[in-house]
């Protein structure tokens, strides 16, 4: 009888080493400019933010403030617009009868009627101290845009004029094209509008009427649109809430790559 073989012994099997976790550095890299962008934009629009608010309350104690006479005319080539923009100003001086320039709104208040479409009408006025002021004398409907009342309505003689001090709009790829031929505007460029009409030494900017009692279809005054957006707190809000979504993002990958099992 032959004899039988020893039972092997196992060969014991050499523990598979755990792979390492993915590394969290690459994703913590690509979000980190990303962090700061947003952070920056967010505390950029806080700045903005102080900035107009700072400008809203300017033109508040403007439009309040005691009118005060009209910036002599050697001045005028110096002055910035955040020098006069909603300044309360009077001038004295003779309105010229027979010209003026019609500006269209797409709305604008009828002697309480409510809004519609309409112009705003600038005449030329002659201040007593010299060059020549574009006034706007107020809004008046489409259908009231050749009404032959209206330069009857100018007052005659001398006159003193009382409004804000306002500087010119600004023009953007949507504004129709001026027609000066026809006295149709669709900005506030009292230069452009002084050179078609052939005004001499005109002020670079004009002045809107304060509110005045008038006829039915006449310019009534009070013109003036207070319509300056401020939304840099909302605009703030927006970029730190996505800043603060990124972070949540993150931190929810992260604790889901730690939970990960090892494979």
């Amino acid at each position: 009888m032959s004899a039988s073989n020893p039972p092997s012994t196992p060969t014991p099997s050499t523990p598979t080493p755990a792979a390492p976790r993915r590394s969290l550095v690459a994703p913590f890299l690509a979000a980190a400019p990303v962090f700061a962008v947003l952070m920056g934009l967010g505390f950029w629009q806080v700045q903005r933010l102080a900035w107009k608010e700072g400008v809203l309350a300017t033109i508040d104690a403007r439009i309040h403030a005691a009118p005060t006479p009209l910036p002599p005319v050697a001045r005028w080539p110096a002055l910035a617009s955040d020098d006069y923009d909603y300044t309360h100003t009077s001038a004295t001086g003779r309105f010229e009868r027979g010209a003026e320039a019609l500006i269209f709104r797409g709305s604008g208040d009828v002697n309480g009627a409510g809004s519609q479409p309409g112009y705003w009408v600038m005449v030329p006025f002659d201040p007593t101290s010299g060059g020549t002021l574009l006034v706007n004398r107020g809004f008046v409907a489409l259908d009231h845009k050749s009404d032959p009342a209206r330069a009857a309505a100018l007052p005659e003689g001398e006159t003193t004029v009382v409004g804000l001090l306002r500087a010119p709009e600004d023009r953007n790829m949507f504004t129709p094209a001026d027609n000066p031929a026809k006295g149709e505007w669709y900005t506030r460029d009292p230069q452009a509008i002084a050179a078609a009409m052939k005004l001499a030494d005109a002020a670079p900017f004009s002045l809107d009427e304060d509110a005045h009692a008038a006829p039915a279809g006449q310019p009534a005054g009070g013109a003036t649109v207070f319509d300056i957006p401020n939304n840099h707190a909302g605009y703030a809000v927006t970029w730190f809430g996505l800043a603060a979504t990124l972070v949540g993002v993150l931190a929810a990958f992260t604790w889901r790559r730690a939970r990960a099992p090892s494979s």
